[in-house]
């Protein structure tokens, strides 16, 4: 994969790629975020399909959180001219790279949940 700036980055393009970072990561780790992703997973999805697998997510919500997935980048929107009209979401391949990297978390989580559940004993 190719880099931003090829060669060595200046100090003004390396504050560009953190603060990009930081403003995906706000929208990757909100609430809704991750389960939007995960129920669009592989597949296109319509609106009224998302709203019903993501539990308890208002239709306001689901909109803000899809909005923000589509600006980042993560989310590709499809307005269909039907009546009535129909909209589909799908992930990008920057989507789709991010659903492999929340999947592979989850396996880690799976795998050290012994650990994690211990060492949190321990703390308290």
């Amino acid at each position: 994969m190719d880099e931003p700036f090829p060669g060595r980055p200046t100090a003004s393009e390396v504050a560009q790629v953190h603060l990009v970072a930081r403003e995906v990561f706000d929208v990757v780790g909100s609430k809704w975020a991750v389960p939007i992703i995960e129920a669009i997973g592989t597949d296109t999805r319509r609106f009224g399909e998302l709203h019903r697998q993501v539990a308890g997510i208002s239709h306001r919500l689901l909109t803000a959180t899809l909005r923000q997935l589509e600006r980042n980048g993560v989310v590709d929107r499809t307005l269909h001219a039907t009546v009535p009209p129909r909209t589909e979401y799908r992930l990008t391949p920057a989507g789709r790279d991010l659903h492999n990297t929340i999947n592979g978390f989850c396996r880690w989580s799976r795998r050290h949940l012994d650990e994690i559940l211990t060492s949190r004993r321990r703390f308290e």
